[in-house]
């Protein structure tokens, strides 16, 4: 028997979380009906909870069963049990980091994709995390759950690694800077140290001979211990973290360089020691290779460090936006304040050239304010007694004063920084894949020396014990999880960066994924392609009455009215005084009418002058021209004769159809979705040169084309910007808001476009391509790496050309592999979409 089961839902954070466990829940062939939201789920089924809580784990959530899950209830409500709540809003309008706290932290010891492996499962396992997000490129981790931060710290700790919670942005940025410093320092000493020993080392052997014999037998006892201790001092970090690796059965990349150095080491030491246990032609010395190999990988994590800040510069820039101090007003006048000490309520001044310190609203004053670093406006925006204004845009001109309304983290500003790097802490689907051959690539790699090893002791040339050591060395300098580790995270990290330049925000990178996917674009018509309010047209006149006279009565008769057509009406008709209606009266559905200087006035539709029997006649052919080009004509009439005509239309954005024709160009399928009537819908849509229109749509019935589209093959971006386009920004493969949107729509999507320009979709869809695209690149080339590398330096060419790899090239290459790999994806860094042809 089927019944109602009520779960309560974690770790869904957006629309396309709702969808993905919707439709894993409706997969099941014992589930009747499935209604998902954030935070729970009501499902029809015959399942057991335990079987639907599994379901809703393998779709990547967690789920528990809420109490009193069956309905309807054997008993009726108690008055200890809460009504069930109407859904509102605001209850779409909630971040979902408010139902589900996050916390940043920076991880110490992190080398390659095989210690975010374990460091993401050390913090999955802590009782109440959600989601944990690790990214090597920032050595940082976001976690979101409800769980103290100390218990996240004690988690990486036992893992192996270090950790520090990070609850401030300017915070995270000092430590994450000083830290980023501490290393490049460290790592390029390091490098100087072992590479100032091991070039002349090298220089010498290659000039003489590297071979023990009696004559240079105490010479190298001496330049062995030296070698130790350059090995020591310029390695430490690769022996203690391979150590902490081992106590805790794992390996990383440091084990490769711990073992490869350490066994080049030992060995030569070995032959130092007891030359006499090795054959003349195996006393072969590798004291050069050792230090050459410290040297040359720490050189590239200095060059990988230094690349890896420019990463994150788009955030940083973010951040310097909001200025040190404010202009706080106050009973004894003006002072300077720390922009920490300003509260929502105070008045604060702001002058040419100031940056604004908090969000606001203007009391008195105009200015000119640059908004572009904050919604990628390049043109400067006029401000006025009313208007909003936004932490971190300039003054360009201008002086206000304004009441602060959004201090803190909770400024639009802080909200854009905290999702970017929410989104910058993500992976999508790909990087996943990654992730998961990164977790037992080294151990693989391990296996292939020591099989390497073996083959070339058992079967391969004399000196067989020299050159066991040789290839086994090499194969394990050479293999870099490192390349592997930063391919996904570096290229997110720019690529959301840019975006954020580009006044374009990014959930999460599954967003990029997708949206790199997308072959067919769905717009909402109001406030998406249009400006989403009515504006005047046309106006037509008739006998003796002109364009001034038309609009200024009409004026006259809207000026205290609030709808959209009347507002549009009194704005075309100016500023200037007009005098009262009398007999004012509005007739319902229909128009007002009402006397102004002695003269009897109607305006309205068709029907109400033809209930005063006023002959329209004459104007029909106007009044359909105008109809099928979806403006509403409102017919003026003046002591009972037809005197004027004003059209209103909701007219297309400015940047529409240049965007438009921009993505024709680039091969999407545009389609109009909408609730307006077919006629009207079609004529904004000849003029925007959208194709197919599907008009006359209720809010669920917009979903449902989404889903039709879909079931043809289509990968669907949709693009709205009201409540009732939720569901259908829900329903698509990627959902686009529109700037100034509401709430609902924001929070339903995937990626919020910061300005109402529709060539901010466009740009969207060109980087989250370009992002997959450097991804790709990147992992190919980390697989490529590997893929020839191993074979090389396990000596598969030795039969065909005699040579096998140094360990100082092998450890070179796996330096240069991971500087590759960052420097591709800071090229995100200085993308520019292209702009239409």
């Amino acid at each position: 028997m089927s019944q109602t089961i009520s779960l309560a839902l974690d770790g869904l954070t957006c629309g396309h979380c709702v969808k993905r466990v919707k439709e894993a829940l409706e997969q099941r062939s014992d589930v009747k009906q499935a209604d998902v939201t954030q935070q729970e789920a009501q499902i029809v089924s015959d399942a057991d909870a335990a079987e639907l809580i599994a379901t809703v784990e393998a779709a990547g959530y967690q789920a528990t069963l809420k109490a009193d899950d069956s309905y309807p209830k054997a008993e009726p409500l108690t008055a200890t049990e809460p009504t069930p709540k109407a859904l509102t809003t605001e209850s779409f309008s909630q971040p979902a980091e408010k139902a589900l706290p996050a916390h940043f932290l920076l991880i110490d010891g992190m080398s390659c994709a095989s210690c975010v492996s374990r460091v993401e499962k050390a913090l999955q396992q802590v009782k109440g995390v959600s989601q944990a997000r690790v990214n090597l490129g920032e050595r940082s981790a976001l976690v979101l759950g409800n769980v103290e931060p100390q218990q996240l710290v004690a988690a990486v700790d036992a893992a192996g690694y270090g950790a520090q919670v990070i609850e401030d942005e300017q915070e995270r940025r000092e430590k994450q800077q000083n830290s980023a410093r501490k290393a490049m320092r460290r790592f390029s000493w390091q490098a100087a140290l072992a590479l100032l020993f091991g070039v002349p080392l090298m220089i010498w052997g290659m000039a003489g001979d590297m071979m023990l014999n009696a004559s240079n037998h105490s010479t190298w006892r001496v330049l062995g211990i030296i070698t130790l201790l350059v090995m020591v001092i310029s390695g430490n970090h690769f022996y203690r973290s391979a150590w902490r690796s081992l106590l805790n059965g794992a390996a990383t990349m440091d084990t490769l360089v711990a073992l490869g150095t350490a066994a080049a080491w030992i060995y030569s030491f070995s032959v130092v020691l007891w030359p006499d246990f090795f054959p003349l032609q195996a006393r072969h010395l590798y004291f050069e290779a050792s230090v050459m190999i410290i040297g040359l990988i720490n050189l590239g994590h200095a060059l990988e460090q230094r690349a890896r800040q420019r990463s994150s510069k788009a955030l940083e820039r973010l951040l310097d936006l909001t200025p040190a101090q404010a202009r706080v007003m106050t009973e004894e006048g003006e002072s300077l304040l720390p922009v920490s000490a300003v509260q929502s309520g105070m008045t604060l001044r702001l002058v040419t050239g100031d940056r604004v310190p908090v969000d606001g609203e203007i009391q008195d004053g105009e200015a000119w304010l640059d908004e572009a670093m904050l919604t990628g406006e390049a043109v400067p925006q006029g401000k006025s007694t009313g208007d909003k204004i936004y932490a971190g845009t300039l003054v360009q001109d201008g002086a206000v004063r304004f009441i602060a309304s959004a201090t803190g983290n909770h400024t639009t500003l802080s909200r854009i920084i905290h999702l970017v790097r929410q989104a910058q802490s993500s992976k999508p689907d790909v990087g996943r894949l990654a992730d998961r051959i990164s977790a037992v690539f080294v151990p693989v790699v391990v296996a292939i020396a020591v099989i390497s090893g073996l083959i070339w002791y058992l079967f391969g040339p004399q000196p067989q014990i020299a050159y066991t050591l040789v290839i086994a060395t090499t194969v394990l300098i050479i293999a870099c999880p490192c390349a592997l580790g930063l391919a996904t995270p570096m290229s997110i990290i720019a690529g959301v960066g840019r975006a954020a330049e580009l006044g374009v925000l990014v959930r999460d990178a599954d967003a990029l994924q997708r949206a790199s996917k997308v072959d067919t674009l769905v717009f909402d018509k109001t406030g998406t392609l249009t400006a989403g309010r009515p504006q005047v047209t046309d106006v037509i006149a008739w006998g003796d009455a002109d364009r001034h006279t038309i609009l200024q009565a009409a004026a006259a008769l809207e000026q205290s009215a609030s709808h959209p057509l009347a507002k549009a009406i009194v704005a075309e008709a100016g500023e200037a005084k007009r005098p009262d209606v009398e007999q004012f009266r509005t007739i319902r559905g229909k128009g007002i009418s009402g006397i102004l200087n002695d003269k009897s006035l109607l305006l309205g539709n068709v029907a109400l002058m033809r209930d005063h029997h006023i002959e329209c006649h004459s104007a029909q052919a106007d009044i359909d021209r105008l109809t099928q080009q979806g403006a509403t004509p409102v017919l003026l009439a003046q002591d009972g004769k037809l005197a004027g005509l004003i059209a209103l239309r909701d007219t297309l954005r400015d940047s529409s159809r240049d965007a438009l024709q921009r993505l024709h160009q680039s091969g999407y399928r545009l389609i109009m979705l909408t609730g307006d009537h077919e006629k009207t819908a079609r004529a904004i849509a000849a003029e925007a040169g959208i194709d197919e229109v599907i008009a006359g749509v209720l809010p669920e019935g917009k979903a449902d084309a989404i889903a039709h589209l879909q079931q043809q093959g289509r990968v669907v971006a949709m693009i709205g910007d009201g409540i009732n386009d939720a569901p259908a920004l829900a329903q698509a493969d990627v959902g686009i808001a529109m700037g100034g949107g509401s709430d609902v729509a924001v929070e339903t999507a995937a990626i919020t476009l910061m300005r109402a320009d529709l060539n901010s979709v466009a740009d969207a869809l060109a980087l989250s391509s370009a992002t997959l695209r450097n991804i790709r690149q990147n992992l190919f080339g980390a697989f490529i790496y590997n893929s020839i590398g191993i074979p090389v330096a396990a000596g598969v060419l030795y039969p065909l050309t005699g040579m096998l790899l140094s360990p100082i090239v092998a450890g070179a290459a796996m330096a240069l592999s991971s500087i590759t790999v960052v420097s591709n994806a800071n090229r995100l860094l200085r993308y520019r979409p292209p702009r239409q042809q």
